[in-house]
C-alpha cells in the first residue's frame, strides 16, 4: 500500500513502524509544529529516521495542506492520534480517502479523552474503532471496532498502554488493507446511542471525599497517570495515583470521618470515604515527584488524623 500517516506521538510512530515493517510504502508524514520549548514529537523523529518525508504545518485546512497532500499521490490517508482539526477537503484527496483510530466504542464516548471516563465511570468494557473521518468529531461512519475490558483495579495507564494501544496500531493496519482491497463495509453510526464527553482535566480530577469509595477509586484509577485525580492538604494539591479499594463491611471499619487519614502503613495511608477506605500508594505533591505515600506522610507530616479536601 502507499499512504499517508497523519498523527503524532508514540502511537503514530508506532503506527509508522507497523507499516513500514510490513513493506508498505509511506509517502509521507503530517504532524503538527512542536511548542516552542517541547522536546521533539517522536513521529517527526521516527519519520526522519526512515527517511520518510515530512511536514509540520500549523494547519491542514490550507491550500498548502491540499497541495502538499496530492503531490504524495497515495492510496489512503491514515490518521493516527490527531488532534488538528482535519477538513473533509484534506481528508478526500487521497484516491480511497482516510481513516481514523479513536479509543472508545463510537458512538458512546466521542470526545478528547474517550479512555478516561468509562473507567471514571466504571464502565466494565470499552475498545476501540477504525471510523471515516467527518467535520463532525469522531461522528463518521465505521469501519471495524475492537473490544477490551476494563477490570476492576485497571487505570487508564493499563488500559491504554496494555491494550487500546497496540490494538489500535493492528485495526489501522487491518482497516487500510479492507479499504485499499475494496472489502470495507461502513456503518452510519446510531446517532440515539451516542454521546459526547470532553476534556477530563485538573476541574474533572478533583477528588469528593464525600462520594461513595467506588466513584473515588473509578475517578483515581481513570486519571492514572493524566491528569492525576487530587486532593488538597492545607491549601496545596496533592495526587494520588496507585490505589486500592478497601469496603467498608460493618460499622466497626468505619475508622474516621470522612476524607481523614486512618492508618499509615510502610508504604501506603488509609483515607476514609464513604463506604470504605482508599489506600494510596503513590501521591505527588504540588509540582514535586512521585514517591511512596507513606514516605510524603513522613516528610509532610502527615499523620492519623489528618484531613484532606481543604
Amino acid at each position: 500500500m502507499r499512504i499517508a500517516i497523519i498523527g503524532q506521538q508514540d502511537f503514530g510512530k508506532a503506527v509508522l513502524h507497523a507499516f513500514l515493517d510490513r513493506g508498505d510504502e509511506v509517502a509521507g508524514v503530517f504532524c503538527a509544529p512542536e511548542k516552542v520549548g517541547a522536546k521533539p514529537d517522536p513521529l517527526k523523529l521516527a519519520a526522519q529516521e526512515r527517511g520518510v518525508r515530512l511536514h509540520q504545518l500549523s494547519s491542514l485546512k490550507t491550500d498548502d495542506a491540499r497541495a502538499a497532500l496530492s503531490d504524495l499521490d497515495v492510496e489512503l490517508g491514515v490518521m493516527a492520534f490527531v488532534l488538528q482539526f482535519v477538513p473533509q477537503e484534506f481528508a478526500k484527496v487521497p484516491r480511497h480517502g482516510m481513516i481514523q483510530y479513536h479509543p472508545s466504542l463510537l458512538p458512546r464516548y466521542r470526545g478528547p479523552s474517550s479512555i478516561n471516563w468509562p473507567i471514571i465511570r466504571g464502565e466494565s468494557r470499552t475498545g476501540l474503532t477504525i471510523f471515516r473521518p467527518t467535520d463532525g468529531l469522531d461522528e463518521g461512519p465505521v469501519i471495524l471496532q475492537k473490544e477490551t475490558l476494563i477490570g476492576a483495579d485497571d487505570t487508564l495507564g493499563t488500559v491504554y498502554f496494555d491494550r487500546l494501544f497496540p490494538m489500535g496500531v493492528a485495526a489501522l493496519v487491518e482497516a487500510a488493507e479492507l479499504v485499499i482491497s475494496g472489502r470495507a463495509t461502513e456503518t452510519v453510526q446510531d446517532e440515539s446511542a451516542a454521546s459526547y464527553e470532553g476534556w477530563c482535566q485538573a476541574a474533572e480530577a478533583l477528588i469528593n471525599w464525600h462520594n461513595h469509595v467506588d466513584v473515588v477509586y473509578d475517578l483515581i484509577r481513570g486519571c492514572n497517570p493524566a491528569p492525576g485525580a487530587w486532593t488538597l492538604l492545607n491549601g496545596k494539591k496533592l495526587q494520588l495515583f496507585d490505589a486500592r479499594r478497601h469496603a467498608a463491611r460493618t460499622f466497626s471499619q468505619v475508622k474516621g470521618p470522612i476524607g481523614t487519614v486512618t492508618a499509615i502503613g510502610t508504604e501506603s495511608m488509609f483515607v476514609m470515604a464513604q463506604g470504605g477506605q482508599i489506600e494510596a500508594l503513590r501521591v505527588r505533591h504540588e509540582d514535586g515527584k512521585k514517591m511512596a505515600a507513606a514516605q510524603f506522610c513522613t516528610e509532610a507530616g502527615v499523620r492519623v488524623g489528618t484531613r484532606f479536601g481543604s
